[in-house]
């Protein structure tokens, strides 16, 4: 058969005569819930748990360090090389493995842009995952299948498949490894999505840039359905991305992952990764009701009689997750294609309360806040994360840019400068105190001031320069208390704030002159002042 061919191409000689693909996500329920691999819900999504892994995995990720990439790629503590030798004999152990299992195949799409799009052929050993790649790659027509030939990379997910750090070289029993010059990439012993999804990104953020002069962008995009204008929104895990940008009032371009060309911004995906947890209807109606028949929940806990999730149940993990086609949001932007960005929102969640709740910045503060990428990371997000930790996570991305950091930056400021790109620094995390002491920024303020800032509303405000955190940061914002604009007045204890302002300039300025010692003046002078 044609198909089988496709996985002998790969190496994986499959004796069960059982390999199923491309098949609707109907078909893949049925399978995934005739293989106990999961339940419905009470509204028709098919729940899952993820065992062990119930976040990504960082310290497992390596890139194959092979001649044609050995000298393009930014090695170190995030991309971490592994020997040709011991990617293969992995490999050859996983391909022995699925042999004789049953196997679901997803021939699909990255880049909603038909210039820049690249095939990825994923082979799964649960149905519930293959849903989970169906619903957030793009998918393609009947005629797009019929042309489809060989894929432009494949990911392996085997997460039966166990790694032994003692032979393998691998960190635990669980890897995933990129091969830039086979095209393939292995998740082995992991069964969380999130793995999958961004094994994506991370080999998109390698050709974007290498082959289409695309800058690759950890973030969200929506539009205006009248003017087409178009915003961005960067942030890591947990900072608001998916939340802020499906706003009923703009078209979705995408929830996570994008490129910006010369024509404008294109979702690489066709699928949204939403957390679930503390999920309200009422504030987050359009992710709500995505929650259906063809969605994939992960680490919810769900009433074993009525089926009915508890989104405020945390006891699996803070990190519960679900995945759906872009299609379920009403105002998806179908393709996923929108302009040029007029605005540019770096979203951060400050544990330290003490980042302004928005802030303008300039062409130099934008680099500088690009680069350093400074947020805290929540909890659930990875392993091992119990509550919220201040983290720099460079271009907002960190983990999945194999590029230089350079190579990425040089891209953005060249796109603001050419664009006159207005940028704005958000902070969803605490107010009137730090993680403990003081309370999450409420989302219905955060609405209104991204919204401001959307429709040019904030360029109207007075402003006031941060000294500290050197900003500039207005005075008022329609929709949004004038009390909280400055977050000093929130604290009751003044000398507390100081401190505190204090330690995280300081990290800032460590930081930067740390990861970023030949950055030019202008740049690594629009940081904090410590």
């Amino acid at each position: 058969m044609k198909e089988n061919h496709s996985l002998k191409m790969i190496g994986i000689q499959n004796t069960t005569g059982k390999v199923h693909y491309n098949l609707n996500p109907a078909r893949l329920v049925e399978e995934a819930l005739r293989r106990g691999e999961g339940v419905l819900t009470n509204t028709g999504a098919l729940s899952v748990t993820t065992g062990k892994y119930t976040g990504r995995s960082p310290k497992d990720k390596f890139i194959v360090d092979t001649k044609d990439v050995h000298d393009k790629i930014a090695w170190g503590d995030v991309n971490v090389a592994i020997s040709e030798d011991a990617y293969q004999s992995i490999k050859n152990k996983m391909f022995t493995y699925l042999a004789d299992k049953e196997l679901y195949v997803f021939q699909g799409f990255a880049g909603a842009d038909k210039k820049y799009t690249r095939k990825f052929m994923v082979v799964n050993e649960f149905a519930s995952q293959n849903l989970f790649i169906h619903q957030l790659l793009i998918r393609p027509t009947a005629e797009e299948l019929e042309s489809y030939g060989a894929a432009d990379f494949t990911l392996v997910v085997a997460p039966g498949f166990t790694c032994d750090p003692a032979v393998d070289g691998t960190h635990s029993e669980a890897a995933i490894i990129v091969n830039f010059q086979e095209k393939i990439v292995l998740i082995a012993g992991s069964q969380y999505s999130g793995e999958i999804k961004k094994s994506v990104f991370s080999v998109m953020n390698y050709l974007m840039p290498v082959e289409e002069n695309v800058l690759p962008m950890h973030c969200s995009a929506n539009m205006d359905p009248e003017t087409h204008e178009t915003a961005i929104f960067f942030g890591l895990s947990g900072t608001g991305k998916t939340t802020l940008s499906a706003d009923p009032a703009r078209k979705l371009i995408g929830d996570d992952e994008h490129g910006w060309c010369d024509n404008g911004v294109f979702n690489f995906e066709g699928g949204c990764y939403a957390k679930c947890i503390n999920l309200d209807p009422k504030n987050e109606p359009e992710i709500y009701s995505a929650i259906r028949f063809g969605s994939e929940v992960e680490n919810v806990v769900i009433d074993p009689e009525t089926r009915i999730p508890d989104y405020d149940d945390d006891s699996i993990t803070e990190n519960t997750r679900v995945g759906y086609p872009i299609t379920y949001i009403d105002n998806a932007q179908i393709p996923g294609v929108g302009g040029v960005p007029k605005v540019v929102i770096f979203l951060t969640a400050d544990a330290f309360g003490v980042l302004p709740p928005i802030s303008r910045l300039d062409e130099n503060a934008a680099m500088y806040h690009f680069v350093t990428g400074f947020t805290s990371k929540l909890a659930g997000t990875e392993r091992g994360i119990k509550e919220p930790q201040p983290t720099f996570s460079t271009l907002f991305g960190e983990p999945f840019m194999p590029l230089n950091p350079s190579v990425y930056a040089e891209m953005l400021g060249e796109r603001i400068r050419k664009y006159n790109t207005k940028v704005y620094l958000v902070n969803t995390g605490w107010t009137g105190g730090p993680y403990g002491v003081g309370s999450r920024m409420k989302l219905s303020y955060t609405r209104a001031m991204v919204t401001a800032a959307l429709n040019g509303e904030l360029e109207k405000a007075e402003y006031k320069h941060d000294d500290v955190f050197n900003v500039d940061v207005p005075q008022s914002c329609p929709g949004a208390p004038a009390e909280i604009m400055n977050p000093r007045d929130t604290w009751a204890d003044k000398a507390a704030y100081d401190e505190a302002a204090a330690k995280l300039a300081k990290m800032f300025k460590d930081n930067f002159d740390k990861k970023y010692p030949d950055m030019p003046e202008e740049i690594k002078n629009a940081g904090p002042r410590a």
